[in-house]
């Protein structure tokens, strides 16, 4: 079978990342929904007259074709599909903070549609929002738990169901918990104790109040920090803007 007959038509993706490839060409990464992170070569996209030149832009859902057997796909096609504006502002952060996840978190070619849907309910809410704080902490559980990098919210170690009221110790070499079964040695890991209700509000993605926001902000941060732990970068960006403001 040729490349050009191994072909994926009209796939929705979201650009993650382009660079410079050779004298006019980019070297894309994607995120579709039904094959997961995909190279991409865009022949002669930085060309003046490319017709993809206002169609490959980040945090917007685009229709994409491509063929090839090889991990370097060819892109053949790609149409804008709608959707919103660009974020402006700190919101323009926020869609470089999710896409350098989505990039350094995911496998090539490992399909989740769900971190799919996930991934456009987010970016929706980034530039479309004015308080898009709870869309993040959704999508950064959601990213997580797609990639079975989560612990169940709703049973402890015992097999219990997680209760409102109780203290419970959480951390992302353990399941979570009770604290009463916590020992000097699973301190000196590293975690955060937390009410069963911050933990059932994450696990639903609904937060009832801005306390339990910065709750689920410190747990979300933790899995991350663990899992990247050379860092994020457009984070760093971010605490660096903010600490210039307020210098």
């Amino acid at each position: 079978m040729s490349d050009r007959s191994r072909r994926i038509n009209h796939e929705p993706v979201f650009l993650l990342t382009a660079t410079p490839w050779r004298e006019s060409s980019l070297r894309l990464e994607v995120f579709s929904r039904e094959y997961g992170r995909v190279a991409l070569l865009a022949r002669s996209a930085r060309k003046r007259q490319s017709e993809l030149r206002g169609v490959l832009m980040p945090f917007v859902p685009v229709s994409a074709s491509w063929y090839g057997s090889q991990e370097l796909k060819t892109l053949h096609r790609a149409e804008w599909l709608g959707g919103w504006p660009q974020p402006k502002g700190r919101a323009l952060f926020s869609g470089l903070y999710i896409n350098e996840l989505v990039y350094k978190m995911t496998a090539r070619e490992d399909a989740h549609p769900q971190l799919y849907d996930a991934l456009y309910t987010v970016m929706q809410a980034v530039c479309c929002e004015a308080d898009h704080i709870a869309a993040l902490r959704r999508f950064e559980w959601t990213l997580l738990s797609e990639l079975g990098l989560a612990p169940d919210l709703k049973q402890d170690s015992d097999g219990l169901a997680i209760e409102a009221g109780q203290p419970y110790w959480l951390s992302p070499q353990h399941p979570v918990m009770p604290m009463r079964q916590v020992n000097a040695a699973v301190l000196s890991e590293g975690g955060i104790a937390v009410d069963g209700d911050v933990l059932a509000q994450l696990d639903a993605g609904v937060f009832a109040s801005g306390t339990a926001l910065q709750q689920a902000l410190q747990i979300t941060r933790m899995f991350l920090d663990f899992y990247l732990p050379a860092g994020i970068k457009s984070r760093q960006v971010l605490q660096q803007m903010q600490l210039f403001q307020t210098a």
